[in-house]
């Protein structure tokens, strides 16, 4: 009964949420307001499903008290076919609300901001990094996000160094967070003339937008300078000293912005990318001292673990994690991820339901 009971508290806390909608200072306070509104997105179909989950156990003890009584072989016949459909409806919904019960991550409702960087492998690595990059972007378009370059760096052969972009709209960081790690590309370069084939890599960051309530970050840590932009082959790009790095002195960190020609948009981009990087390295330091064995998390966020192969000469992407592999490689890097994202959200949510069983 102890499931039961977790249900039937956040029941409760559905219905205080409800009381608290009427209150007009909360509907007036935006941040209250929209964080309230977004737990309550949260708890209604869980609190819906347990619903369904009472009746379909009420109907299950009624089937079985008329089997008992009941004398007319056709009728129980009936009853005991119901029972078998009851309980199999019950299993499923208990397995749902199981899954329901899993602690949500606060940040899954956050903005985040995606670091694309080429690995090792020369221009080759560059151009894959150009095209992971514009993959997610085309994903992100076609799925309701929206997508804002805020800092990239090309390099001559049509490639990037480096893009960092941000992702606004529905569950963002929920939704990319397990992109994280080493992809690998294998790929006979254009460049080559015996047809050897290359592996090149690119890395990919992800971070939850941050607000200021999130981190306490210092002014006087922070030292910002102002440099002309610049373009391929050294051409200005805009005509006064617009571009901005912003330098965090304790760890080192440091973001350049150059995108915008307005000297305070790039400023204004270049500390969001900060507070995300000093928020993510705060994070991993909190998660080392708590000793969390996320070795074997599909979601550990290891920069350096290799979770992806795109292996061209065979037309194939394989995650390494969930050790699964997709076809049509043009398609894919074309913004058609979703049935990817969705295998390693089901791994994960089977791993965390299984951590969870273990726990109780």
């Amino acid at each position: 009964m102890e499931l039961e009971s977790k249900l039937q508290t956040l029941v409760d806390e559905l219905k205080d949420i409800d009381q608290q909608l009427m209150n007009p200072d909360i509907v007036s306070d935006q941040t209250k307001y929209k964080n309230t509104m977004v737990r309550r997105s949260e708890l209604d179909p869980v609190v819906t499903a347990f619903n369904s989950y009472k009746d379909s156990k009420k109907n299950l003890a009624d089937a079985k008290a008329m089997l008992d009584s009941e004398t007319d072989s056709e009728m129980k016949a009936f009853y005991q076919s119901e029972i078998e459909s009851s309980s199999v409806n019950l299993e499923k919904l208990e397995n749902d609300l199981k899954k329901a019960l899993i602690p949500k991550d606060p940040k899954d409702y956050k903005n985040c901001i995606m670091e694309v960087r080429a690995g090792a492998g020369g221009d080759e690595a560059s151009l894959f990094a150009g095209e992971l990059a514009r993959m997610y972007m085309r994903y992100a378009e076609q799925n309701g996000f929206v997508s804002d370059i805020l800092s990239q760096s090309d390099n001559d052969t049509g490639g990037v160094k480096e893009m960092v972009f941000h992702i606004s709209g529905p569950k963002p960081y929920g939704t990319f967070k397990l992109e994280s790690g080493v992809h690998r590309v294998q790929r006979v370069p254009s460049t080559e003339s015996q047809g050897r084939i290359h592996t090149s890599a690119a890395s990919v960051v992800v971070l939850p937008e941050v607000d200021d309530i999130d981190i306490n970050l210092d002014p006087n840590d922070v030292r910002v300078d102002v440099f002309r932009s610049s373009g391929p082959g050294g051409q200005s790009v805009n005509t006064t000293d617009s571009a901005i790095r912003v330098t965090h002195e304790p760890t080192g960190i440091t973001v350049s912005c150059q995108d915008e020609k307005s000297q305070h948009k790039n400023k204004d981009k270049a500390m969001a990318i900060l507070k995300s990087r000093l928020f993510d390295l705060e994070e991993a330091k909190r998660m080392k001292e708590l000793g969390a064995a996320r070795q074997s998390s599909i979601g550990s966020g290891d920069r350096s673990e290799k979770i992806r192969t795109y292996n061209f000469p065979q037309d194939r992407v394989t995650d390494h994690r969930i050790k699964e592999s997709w076809n049509n490689l043009p398609n894919i890097l074309s913004g058609n991820i979703q049935d990817i994202m969705e295998a390693i959200q089901v791994a994960e949510q089977a791993r965390l339901l299984s951590e969870a069983s273990k726990a109780e």
